[in-house]
């Protein structure tokens, strides 16, 4: 059979945030790397079926290859969600078991289901008999006082069985009790060693890894070393050019990069349609502050844009102008 678009597109993805890979976030990434898996923010079955949001499964075609990914630990209920993710045009349904924020875990879902794997097996069954489309799992390698070497194959064995072929796990344990959501993804110590072993373990599992991965160097040598795919968060966002516009070639085959000044270009028609449909201009701009990240110009770019664009009628000739002291920083440097 062959692979599947967003299984191949999983070699590399940009991680589910919260706040930050929105629509507008995901359609600047799409400009930078064409082939890259892209994820929604977390969305709960209950946001879905108790409260009727749908609105939260809006996205454009261009976006895409795009994932949507669920919250959630009733498995009739995330069945049901699953099937609204799939009719509104996702390529993949994601369940989270690693978001450890004590609002999750008042849900009983996120990192806390770790603790539970036949219910996340209850409920991957249940979404894959309910959708045509993959179904996969992002988890931890454990929470609180778990060990790791133990429960992770055991999770891992009991979602396999239910039908799941892809996972991307977040190598860190999770502590429920006593870290906050920042602290857990930073204090605890990163086992990319047991991710591998993991992958040796079950040689027919698609796996990703997660977690402090800041270089497309180092994605690759990941991927080099026998892993499937690789899950980049924090770095994706606040540098994206560092992270996409090499990823097409680097890690897809593609022959040649994106240019992050096309990029920008290349959101003006899509600001205007956002701005002409009642939006403001600091709801995508907030997302391309990054862009240029290291670069000559990059203090300006970013002033300009987190002053002017929360300003009443502020539209596409303010990232003109932005985008004008970027160039112009360049040619000096490059004069000098």
């Amino acid at each position: 059979m062959p692979m599947n678009i967003a299984a191949r597109a999983a070699r590399l993805s940009v991680a589910p945030m919260m706040d930050w890979t929105d629509r507008h976030c995901r359609v600047l990434h799409r400009r930078l790397s064409g082939q890259t898996l892209l994820y929604t923010e977390m969305v709960t079955s209950a946001a879905l079926i108790r409260g009727g949001a749908l609105h939260l499964l809006d996205h454009s075609a261009e976006e895409h290859p795009v994932a949507l990914q669920l919250g959630g630990s009733d498995p009739a209920e995330l069945a049901f969600a699953a099937r609204l993710g799939e009719r509104a045009g996702f390529c993949e349904i994601n369940l989270n078991v690693g978001c450890p924020s004590d609002r999750v875990q008042s849900g009983s879902f996120g990192a806390v289901l770790m603790e539970r794997p036949a219910l996340v097996a209850e409920c991957v069954r249940a979404m894959r008999d309910a959708v045509d489309v993959d179904v996969t799992v992002k988890c931890r390698i454990g929470v609180d006082d778990q060990d790791p070497d133990h429960v992770l194959p055991e999770f891992l064995a009991q979602i396999v069985a239910a039908g799941c072929e892809r996972v991307t796990i977040h190598a860190r344990k999770a502590w429920l009790k006593g870290l906050s959501p920042k602290e857990n993804r930073e204090v605890p110590p990163l086992d990319y060693a047991l991710v591998h072993r993991m992958k040796e373990l079950f040689s027919n599992l698609h796996i990703s890894v997660n977690g402090g991965i800041t270089s497309l160097d180092q994605a690759v040598a990941f991927l080099d070393g026998g892993l499937d795919g690789v899950m980049i968060g924090r770095a994706a966002y606040q540098t994206p050019a560092d992270i996409l516009c090499a990823a097409d070639r680097r890690i897809f085959g593609a022959d040649e990069d994106s240019d992050p000044f096309d990029a920008v270009r290349g959101m003006l028609p899509y600001i205007e349609a956002h701005l002409t449909a009642g939006g403001r201009l600091h709801q995508i701009t907030r997302h391309m502050l990054g862009l240029f990240a290291g670069r000559p110009g990059a203090r300006a770019w970013r002033q300009t844009l987190s002053v002017g664009a929360a300003h009443p009628g502020a539209g596409p000739e303010l990232v003109d102008a932005a985008l004008a002291a970027v160039e112009q920083a360049g040619d000096a440097a490059r004069a000098g």
